[in-house]
């Protein structure tokens, strides 16, 4: 299944869909504005997150930044950490996209933002 046309990263002008690969929402950045579009706070982001940290195998990878796969980026973004934990646990880097576009699907899903539309951006992106 893997994910085809996957976003660029938040930082880099993605769409929403990026936020699975974005890191924790510890500074001023992009994510910031990408949440609020999609009417989730930092801390529900936290929590998809962490679900999706303990029920698959993002949650692999404690030698990563901020020790877990979830928060990890594209595979087209150098990282060494992120490979040698992906090769530690023999994860493909299609399955690694397919687990990172599920959650982006779930992240994207919980939107509260009336202006919002999770059909708007699919159709935009051809995302889901």
């Amino acid at each position: 299944m893997a994910w085809d046309d996957a976003p660029s990263h938040i930082c880099r002008g993605g769409d929403v869909r990026g936020l699975s690969f974005c890191c924790p929402p510890v500074k001023p950045c992009p994510i910031v504005n990408a949440l609020n579009e999609v009417g989730v706070t930092p801390q529900e982001y936290i929590e998809i997150k962490n679900k999706y940290a303990r029920e698959t195998r993002l949650g692999e990878g404690p030698g990563t930044c901020f020790g877990s796969m979830v928060w990890c980026c594209k595979p087209s973004k150098p990282c060494p950490l992120r490979d040698m934990s992906m090769k530690s646990i023999n994860m493909s880097v299609d399955e690694y996209l397919t687990l990172k576009k599920q959650m982006a699907e779930e992240i994207v899903g919980k939107s509260t933002n009336s202006n919002f539309n999770e059909e708007n951006v699919c159709s935009s992106y051809k995302c889901f």
